[in-house]
């Protein structure tokens, strides 16, 4: 796909991020991610997501709002970017009414927009490119400033666009698959980790419990 058919696309609306984040999770399989940098259009259509919601013990914000995860506390639809490990970004979209926090958590993209960029962003092969939070954030070039930004606006430069053929590309690479989260401590059993079963993006395969 061209730069010029990823600014044609158009971001899904506040309403779509106003449900929880279990339910908002999996409907945002087989949309596009897209991050316009000085270097040009970057981006993906997501085949794996996380839900966090506010009475999960894994949720950042489950003892309440901090400097840190202000942001989830936000109207629904915004973009919640955190550093983890010292080295890595993570980007969410903040679900729920303002005052509720959950988000989920983008986990693998399939590369649609921008290869090249993000292959140097990452300086490693395709197949390793966007199969995993930071390793998508990385090829992005997602970092602190774009937490805060408002997902839904078409001019923000960090947006989740509606994929007109959604349907037909999850028919293609589903069925999605509903299983355990990894990389956390913390309510490790909840089924809140959504992927397509047939994509090579995704960056771990669990059989559900």
């Amino acid at each position: 796909m061209e730069r010029n058919d990823a600014l044609k696309l158009v971001p899904l609306g506040e309403q779509f991020y106003r449900p929880s984040a279990e339910i908002v999770a999996p409907l945002l399989l087989g949309h596009f991610l897209i991050h316009e940098t000085a270097e040009g259009v970057v981006g993906g259509i997501i085949v794996e997501t996380e839900a966090y919601g506010q009475n999960d013990p894994a949720c950042h914000a489950s003892r309440g709002r901090t400097a840190r995860n202000a942001t989830m506390f936000g109207k629904a639809g915004l973009s919640y970017v955190y550093f983890i490990y010292g080295c890595h970004f993570c980007v969410n979209a903040v679900c729920c009414p303002e005052g509720i926090a959950e988000a989920v958590l983008i986990r693998a993209l399939e590369p649609a927009f921008g290869l090249e960029r993000m292959l140097v962003n990452r300086g490693v092969k395709r197949e390793a490119l966007t199969n995993g939070p930071g390793k998508l954030c990385s090829a992005l070039g997602i970092k602190r400033e774009a937490n805060g930004l408002d997902l839904t606006d078409p001019t923000s430069p960090l947006r989740i666009c509606r994929n007109t053929s959604q349907k037909q590309f999850i028919a293609e690479m589903g069925p999605v698959v509903s299983t355990t989260r990894i990389g956390i401590t913390k309510a490790m059993d909840f089924p809140h980790r959504f992927y397509l079963e047939r994509s090579t993006a995704v960056s771990r395969r669990i059989t559900s419990p």
